[in-house]
């Protein structure tokens, strides 16, 4: 499997490393063997929100190559809705597998049409921004609906990637990368 993480200006890290640590444990713990990843943005190094400098591995690639890519929040993913370059630079992940999101990175993924007739979720203070793009908008942790899953606001990106790895392998690969990551809040679907 192989992913695209979206990384741009403003955005919130937590948001992205939570899901990116729970999910490269497949890799680390050799669940996956053949899983890699790619640091991609519209610019070859992006600063978040609170000033941390993040060099990226690729510039504006086809996400079409990609099996998964993954779009964190932050406040910039408010005005990047309005960029057409960066959006249709995401609608190019539009046969790719799995679209995820958390916090607001879900706009994203609106924006790009992905979510469309689809129930999802996102931060609870920004539920109302997503309703012109989806079904329905749910207050929950982690949720998928078909291609799509999302996660709600900043810590649940944790739980986002636990509920991925679950809904890719088991509930035991889950549980265990859940006890490598010393984390007792998620709950695991049975």
């Amino acid at each position: 499997m192989k992913m695209a993480f979206i990384l741009f200006d403003d955005m919130t890290t937590l948001d992205f490393s939570g899901f990116h640590n729970a999910v490269t444990w497949l890799k680390k713990r050799n669940i996956l063997d053949d899983l890699s990843w790619d640091y991609c943005s519209n610019k070859q190094e992006v600063k978040d929100d609170r000033g941390l400098i993040i060099k990226v591995d690729r510039v504006y690639p086809d996400l079409s190559e990609y099996d998964l890519i993954f779009i964190p929040g932050g406040i910039a993913t408010r005005s990047l809705i309005h960029d057409t370059e960066f959006v249709n630079w995401i609608k190019t992940a539009k046969n790719v597998e799995y679209k995820i999101s958390v916090c607001t990175g879900a706009l994203l993924l609106g924006a790009a049409g992905f979510t469309e007739n689809k129930t999802i979720t996102t931060n609870p203070l920004a539920l109302d921004l997503l309703k012109p793009y989806c079904k329905d908008v749910v207050k929950v942790r982690a949720m998928r609906d078909g291609d799509v899953f999302t996660g709600g606001g900043i810590t649940a990106s944790i739980d986002l990637g636990l509920f991925f790895i679950e809904a890719i392998t088991n509930n035991a690969v889950a549980q265990e990368i859940q006890k490598l990551m010393d984390y007792p809040y998620y709950n695991l679907i049975v």
